[in-house]
C-alpha cells in the first residue's frame, strides 16, 4: 500500500511538471488466438495515422512478440531494457510504416509489480515525456484472460474485441468480456468481425455475443462493424506489410479506413485523465493489487 501510495504522489508530480495533450488509448485484444488481432492493431494504426494522427504502438503480448514480425522489422530492444534501466523509451521506440511507431514486446513488464516506487515513477515519466507527440496509443494485447490482458484493457480508455465466424472465437471472446465485466468492472466494449464474407455475416456474429451478453453481464456492446475476407490481406501478411500499405484499395484497406474514420469520431479522452502517465500509472496499480492479493 505505501509503495502505491508513494508512487501516485511521485506521478502527481511529474504531471506538474509536464502536462501533455490527452491521448486515446486503445486495447486491440481477442479471446482466443487466430482472429487476427495483431492485423487490425497494425492496419487501423496505420489507417489512423494517414488521417494525421500520431499513432503508437505496444505490442504486450508477452509470449509471441508479433507487431515487429508483421512489420517487417527488427528492434535490438524492448519495454523490458526500460523497466531495467538500460534504455529510454525513446531508445526502444522503432519506426513502421505511415510513421507509425512500435514499442517491441517485453517480458519484462510483468514485473511491474515488483518495481520499487522510483522505477514506477520512472516508467510513468518515460511514458509521460513521449505523449507530447502522441495522439493515438493502441495496446496489441495477447489473446485470452491472462493476468497482462487484463491489466491493460482495464487500465486503455478503449476495449476493441476481435471476433470471427468461429465457436470457439465467440465462447472466448464472451469468457474475456465477462472477466472484465464481473471482476474489473469494464462496462462497454466495442467488437469488431474480422475475415467475414458479408455484412449479414458481421451482424450475426454480433447479435449471438449480444445475447448471451446482455442475459449474464452488465455491459454495453458496440458493433463496429467487420473486416471483410481478402486474399489481399493474406498476400499483404505474407510480404509483412500491412494492407493499408500494400495494398490500398483493396476491399479491407478500405475497411480499414472507415474503421479509423468512425475511431476518430469517438468521445474524446478525458482532459483530465487522458494522459499516458495515467495509464501508466493505472497499469502499475493493477499490477501491485493482484501481486498484493495474490492472485
Amino acid at each position: 500500500m505505501l509503495m502505491a501510495e508513494q508512487t501516485v504522489d511521485q506521478a502527481e508530480g511529474l504531471r506538474r511538471i509536464a502536462n501533455p495533450k490527452p491521448v486515446r488509448v486503445i486495447a486491440v485484444s481477442s479471446g482466443k488466438g487466430g482472429v487476427g488481432k495483431t492485423n487490425v492493431s497494425v492496419n487501423l494504426a496505420l489507417a489512423m495515422a494517414a488521417t494525421g494522427k500520431k499513432v503508437l504502438i505496444m505490442d504486450a503480448d508477452l509470449g509471441l512478440a508479433n507487431v515487429d514480425i508483421m512489420l517487417g522489422l527488427r528492434p535490438l530492444y524492448n519495454l523490458s531494457h526500460v523497466l531495467r534501466g538500460e534504455r529510454t523509451l525513446e531508445e526502444v521506440i522503432v519506426e513502421g510504416p505511415g510513421g507509425v511507431k512500435i514499442i517491441p514486446a517485453a517480458s519484462g513488464i510483468k514485473a511491474m509489480a515488483e518495481l520499487s516506487p522510483m522505477e514506477n515513477a520512472g516508467i510513468i515519466r518515460a511514458f509521460s515525456e513521449i505523449s507530447h507527440d502522441v495522439d493515438v496509443l493502441i495496446i496489441d494485447t495477447a489473446a485470452g484472460i491472462s493476468d497482462s490482458v487484463v491489466a491493460f484493457a482495464k487500465a486503455s480508455q478503449e476495449v476493441i474485441v476481435v471476433v470471427c465466424d468461429e465457436p470457439a472465437s465467440l465462447t472466448d471472446a464472451y469468457a474475456l468480456i465477462k472477466v472484465l465485466n464481473s471482476e474489473y468492472g469494464v462496462h462497454k466494449f466495442r467488437i469488431l468481425s474480422n475475415m467475414t464474407h458479408s455484412a449479414q455475416e458481421s451482424k450475426e456474429l454480433f447479435n449471438k455475443l449480444l445475447t448471451v451478453t446482455d442475459r449474464y453481464l452488465d455491459t454495453t456492446l458496440i458493433n463496429m462493424g467487420t473486416i471483410p475476407y481478402d486474399d489481399y490481406l493474406r498476400k499483404a501478411i505474407k510480404k509483412q506489410r500491412p494492407v493499408v500499405d500494400a495494398y490500398p484499395r483493396s476491399r479491407s484497406a478500405m475497411a480499414f479506413k472507415n474503421l479509423a474514420q468512425k475511431a476518430d469520431k469517438w468521445p474524446r479522452p478525458d482532459v483530465a485523465a487522458g494522459h499516458l502517465e495515467f495509464f501508466v500509472e493505472r497499469l502499475i496499480r493493477l499490477q501491485q493489487v493482484k501481486a498484493g492479493s495474490g492472485i
